[in-house]
């Protein structure tokens, strides 16, 4: 079976499934009315990109090893729960597995297009980083944030000790026995916290705001570096936490994120090139109605 029979298919059932799941969070039949339309707009949209590109001289000589398309299969089974949960979210939307891999060859030939037509592209210098590095150094602030230990005693009603009223219990005992002994702290993170933190002597690393619980990081952002605060309550038990450090904000030095930096702009190059060709090819349709991101394809529907 080769490629030049697959392509010419336009099969929409794939790639309604991918936008229903990456955009909407469900599966197909799982759309609200509206959301069907939208997606089904999408789908519509990106089948003309395809063939489009797939047409195009920049397509010719172009082929997917089987090995690149098992690849993909193998990272969208790895998304569900197992092979049963794969076969079933195929089957509401009408699909089989060999069919699956002769579109998701369509779909990873499409990428490799775009790939090529961007091929050709100078890679970003320090210098073109490093000016927009200063040009944008609100960008590269760090919030301020704490390194932090914590235990954990859970609240669970079918075991005695883990009541509400015994784990606050629990948690006291061990505050008052921490009391003005912030060394302690692993130590008993160790030996008593029903976190899998407790590995690790209840290490939580340096935290950041909007990691955490917000009761827990209303308590923790109002320690200083050596305190442990009292225990607070969230939707899994009683804590209490230690602040190690406190780390204030501040701006990432350039030689930190350079290297990441050019990866993000060399990448908004390479979509702005492939834009550029694919609104040539497509003259006089426009693409302004639709991002990159929902043409640009990774061979992954989500996960089930």
């Amino acid at each position: 079976m080769g490629n030049e029979q697959v392509f010419g298919e336009r099969d929409s059932r794939y790639l309604l499934l991918k936008v229903a799941q990456q955009r909407f969070g469900c599966a197909p039949p799982e759309l609200s009315a509206e959301q069907r339309r939208q997606a089904e707009r999408i789908v519509g949209r990106q089948l003309q990109i395809e063939e489009a590109v797939l047409r195009s001289p920049e397509a010719c000589g172009v082929v997917i090893p089987p090995t690149q398309v098992e690849e993909a299969w193998a990272r969208i089974a790895s998304g569900y729960a197992d092979d049963q949960a794969l076969q079933q979210a195929l089957a509401a939307s009408d699909l089989e597995p060999a069919r699956m891999r002769r579109l998701l060859a369509r779909e990873l030939k499409v990428e490799a297009v775009l790939e090529r037509v961007s091929a050709g592209l100078a890679p970003v210098s320090e210098t073109d980083a490093s000016l927009y590095y200063f040009s944008h150094l609100e960008q590269f602030v760090r919030p301020a944030s704490r390194q932090a230990r914590h235990i954990l005693i859970t609240i669970n009603p079918d075991f005695v000790e883990n009541t509400r009223e015994a784990a606050r219990a629990r948690i006291e005992a061990i505050a008052k026995r921490l009391r003005g002994k912030p060394w302690r702290f692993a130590e008993q993170a160790l030996k008593h916290s029903e976190c899998p933190t407790s590995l690790q002597q209840g290490r939580l690393g340096n935290v950041r705001p909007g990691t955490l619980y917000a009761e827990l990081e209303a308590c923790l952002f109002k320690l200083q570096a050596g305190q442990i605060g009292p225990p607070v309550e969230s939707p899994l038990g009683f804590h209490l936490l230690l602040c190690e450090a406190v780390y204030p904000a501040m701006r990432a030095p350039l030689e930190e994120v350079l290297p990441h930096l050019r990866d993000k702009l060399q990448a908004r190059r390479r979509q702005a090139c492939q834009r550029q060709w694919l609104e040539r090819l497509l003259q006089p349709a426009t693409l302004t109605d639709m991002p990159l991101r929902d043409f640009h394809l990774n061979g992954e529907p989500g996960h089930g």
